[in-house]
C-alpha cells in the first residue's frame, strides 16, 4: 500500500515538474515584449489575488472604432507588440482601438496577498506587462512594470 502511494506521488511530481519545465522553456525561448496593459477586477475569492489585464497592441490595419471583435495574429516588430487582422482559424479576438487593438480575452497575473494592488497607479503612470508570444494561443504574462515619464521600470513582485 505504501509503495502505491509513493508511485502515485512520484507521478504527480513528474506531471507538475513537466508543466513547470514547459513554462520555463517557453519563457527562455519564445520572443517576449513589453505591452501596455489595461487592468481591471483585481480579486476573485475562488482564484486568489490577481491582476486581470487586457493587452494592447499596435496595428496598421485597424477597422473603425466601435467595430465588433476581429481575429488578429500577434507578432513583435521593432520591439513593439503588433497585431494584424487574421482571417484563418487560430486568430485571437481583439477590439479595435485608436492605432491598434485590445485583446478581448483578459490575462490573469497572480500576485501575493502581501503586496499592494499593482494595477492602482498614480496619475501619469501606466501599467505594462512583459509577455511571451507563442506561435498559437494568447500571450503569457511574465512580469509587470510601470511606465512613467517614458521610463519603464519592472515591479519587484514576489
Amino acid at each position: 500500500m505504501k509503495t502505491k502511494g509513493l508511485i502515485l506521488a512520484a507521478i504527480h511530481l513528474a506531471l507538475a515538474l513537466s508543466v513547470a519545465g514547459k513554462f520555463y522553456y517557453d519563457r527562455t525561448t519564445l520572443p517576449h515584449v513589453w505591452a501596455k496593459a489595461a487592468p481591471f477586477d483585481p480579486h476573485l475569492p475562488i482564484r486568489g489575488r490577481y491582476v486581470r489585464i487586457q493587452i494592447e497592441a499596435e496595428g496598421q490595419d485597424t477597422p473603425p472604432m466601435g467595430a465588433v471583435a476581429v481575429p488578429v495574429q500577434l507578432s513583435i516588430e521593432n520591439g513593439k507588440l503588433m497585431a494584424r487582422r487574421h482571417n484563418e482559424k487560430g486568430g485571437l479576438p481583439a477590439y479595435p482601438r485608436e492605432g491598434g487593438y485590445r485583446l478581448a480575452n483578459p490575462l490573469a497575473f497572480f500576485i501575493p496577498e502581501s503586496i499592494p494592488d499593482p494595477s492602482r497607479r498614480a496619475v501619469g503612470e501606466e501599467l505594462w506587462v512583459d509577455v511571451s508570444i507563442p506561435r498559437n494561443g494568447p500571450p503569457r504574462p511574465i512580469r509587470l512594470g510601470v511606465r512613467k515619464d517614458g521610463v519603464l521600470t519592472p515591479l519587484a513582485i514576489r
